[in-house]
């Protein structure tokens, strides 16, 4: 993807073996409307693919992070509909991305430069690591607009913050400062608006220099979150195989033995 291009609504870069991807729509406050989905996705799964990159970094341009669903620009995310069933933009596009997200094979860290309102809170969350500036909040206000949590809020929230909280920020819609969401245990740090994402590039250079098993390490804990005791040791037995068998391993273990730095590549 080309992130020079004029009407792009997703920039994307590669810094020292981390995949960059910025939301490029600063008039919207990056929201996420069916384009800029479409090119997300687009975006994350190219860095997939990509064995230069190892880990990857969502921001967002200007001031806000992801503003939710553009209900001005076309989206269905917000409409309602005369017929049945479920919300045909959450089952063909949000879903699929914030689920495609939970499942990397690559950390992922977000960069909440700004406001992440209704979806956008979403898509901070489905990242493994969560950095946020001073100046940021989250924001879900569906009970304004008459509709519900998506994109896994309603999943993800419960499970972070515990009920009373996740109740509180969905049933009442009030801004959530960073600071607050830092001591709610939400994020992982909250910083100086220029440190956003100086600080989210470090952390994923560490992901990115670490070895291939992190990896299996975030999707066993994204797992754990709601497997049985019995059925999560032996993913952990699995993964541990797995994990065994890559050139990272065998250098990690000689370089504990030699009592040096381990030099990991990735595989």
């Amino acid at each position: 993807m080309d992130g020079n291009q004029a009407a792009s609504k997703v920039k994307t870069e590669v810094k020292d073996k981390v995949g960059l991807i910025t939301l490029s729509d600063p008039t919207t406050l990056n929201a996420a409307g069916m384009e800029l989905m479409s090119e997300l996705t687009a975006a994350v799964d190219d860095f997939i693919g990509n064995d230069e990159v190892r880990a990857i970094v969502i921001t967002g341009e200007g001031r806000g992070f992801c503003s939710g669903a553009n209900l001005s620009g076309g989206s269905v995310a917000g409409r309602g509909g005369a017929s049945k069933g479920p919300n045909e933009s959450l089952i063909k596009t949000y879903n699929p991305f914030v689920s495609a997200l939970r499942k990397s094979p690559k950390p992922l860290v977000a960069a909440v430069n700004g406001v992440a309102a209704g979806v956008g809170v979403s898509l901070a969350l489905a990242c493994d690591l969560v950095v946020a500036a001073e100046s940021a909040y989250f924001l879900l206000a569906f009970r304004r607009i008459g509709l519900v949590p998506d994109g896994g809020a309603t999943w993800m929230l419960p499970r972070m913050v515990g009920k009373a909280r996740a109740m509180e920020l969905m049933l009442l819609g009030e801004k959530l400062p960073a600071k607050t969401a830092l001591d709610w245990g939400l994020i992982n740090r909250c910083v100086a608006d220029a440190e956003v994402l100086p600080t989210a590039l470090e952390l994923a250079g560490a992901l990115a220099n670490g070895p291939a098993s992190l990896g299996l390490t975030r999707n066993l804990v994204w797992q754990a979150l709601d497997a049985e005791w019995h059925l999560q040791i032996e993913a952990e037995a699995y993964a541990q195989g797995d994990a065994a068998r890559t050139e990272d391993a065998k250098e990690g273990i000689v370089a504990f033995l030699q009592k040096r730095p381990a030099e990991f590549k990735g595989r």
